[in-house]
């Protein structure tokens, strides 16, 4: 809720909205003026197809990227979540080149026997595994900034690496910027870092706060969807007219009034708060952040993975979240969840933020318990 909640031009176009009708089954000229924004904030999408969910259009990424190259394989990376597709909902743990084993009771280990999982920022797993299957892969998707094992961000050669291989063996390179899109700047991380993928996954900010997730690209491959190709995809209630609406005033406050400075420099006094307060409480920590999404980590190692994200001390986080929540913040509630700061917030909210986590890490630091 980069806004905020009910946010005043969200409301008032969500309530124009819905005095038109709740549901069409059909396509509405809200959903066209939204796609335009779309393709207009992000250079590498041509064409854009609505969806319900961030999980529904990383599923139609996928069923897309294998019906563009006609290939089945399709490489993950260990710590990254793109929602509960059977196919994606594997994580390697430690091993770089490892076939999919499912992670959840339901998934049939047929539905990720065509899924590789390698550790993020890690560029020569990334060869490797094209070095030996590289003819066989569809497409390559992952998180440009992972906010799903806490925010870890990427390096510049694993960038570097995943845009040339893709490229050298005709696979799609897929960013899945459901958490980043729109956040980490108005054209989401692909604009911060300077990056162009194949195919794009959006959600949570285009819709305002209400269900839709979306998925674009290069014209050429989106041509591929029906009814232009022969990939199919459709939804009752894809681009639904109510969550349009949210999302056109978010996406239109948001270019009129750009929060991207502000919100940096918000996380950076986060940033320098919470790292002082950890080392005046001698606690191991490492604080991971890219623009308004950050993670304290309790752990000695920097974290860069998902094996060192894996490093942390998951039990001092849920004293941390506890004492934090009794003292009026609000954090993930995981270890491995990235924190947001939202334009609503000032700068005596950062000042809360910070107070309380002095008082917090001074008071888990004192706890004996295990």
């Amino acid at each position: 809720m980069i806004l905020g909640h009910c946010h005043p031009a969200v409301v008032e176009a969500v309530g124009r909205a819905v005095r038109n009708g709740s549901s069409y089954g059909a396509p509405s000229e809200p959903e066209t003026e939204l796609a335009e924004l779309v393709v207009e904030a992000v250079p590498s999408v041509e064409l854009v197809r609505f969806v319900s969910s961030g999980t529904e259009a990383a599923m139609s990424a996928v069923r897309l990227a294998r019906g563009a190259t006609g290939r089945d394989l399709i490489v993950k990376f260990a710590g990254c979540y793109h929602g509960h597709v059977d196919a994606l909902l594997v994580s390697a743990g430690s091993s770089a080149l490892t076939l999919g084993v499912p992670t959840s009771p339901g998934v049939p280990k047929g539905c990720t026997a065509d899924t590789r999982v390698l550790r993020y920022n890690d560029p020569q797993g990334l060869a490797d595994r094209f070095a030996a299957e590289g003819d066989r892969i569809a497409g390559v998707m992952l998180e440009p900034v992972v906010g799903n094992m806490g925010l870890v961000p990427p390096t510049a050669e694993f960038r570097r690496e995943l845009r040339r291989l893709t490229h050298q063996h005709g696979a799609l390179l897929i960013y899945d910027e459901v958490m980043t899109g729109f956040r980490l700047a108005y054209g989401g991380a692909q604009e911060l870092l300077g990056d162009t993928p194949d195919v794009t996954v959006f959600g949570k900010i285009i819709g305002g706060g209400y269900p839709v997730g979306a998925y674009g690209g290069r014209a050429d491959v989106m041509r591929n969807i029906m009814p232009a190709g022969p990939v199919f995809q459709a939804g009752t209630l894809s681009g639904n007219p109510v969550a349009m609406a949210a999302g056109i005033a978010t996406l239109k406050e948001l270019k009129r009034n750009p929060p991207y400075d502000r919100l940096d420099r918000m996380g950076a006094a986060v940033e320098a708060g919470l790292k002082a307060a950890a080392a005046d409480a001698g606690l191991p920590a490492q604080f991971n952040r890219v623009g308004s999404m950050w993670t304290l980590f309790f752990t000695e190692s920097p974290v860069t993975d998902y094996d060192t994200a894996r490093t942390s001390d998951t039990k001092r986080f849920a004293r941390f979240f506890w004492a934090m929540m009794d003292r009026g913040v609000y954090l993930p509630c995981s270890q491995f969840e990235a924190a947001f700061l939202s334009a609503a917030m000032a700068d005596d909210h950062v000042g809360q933020i910070v107070a309380a986590a002095r008082e917090s890490l001074r008071a888990i630091a004192g706890d004996a318990r295990p």
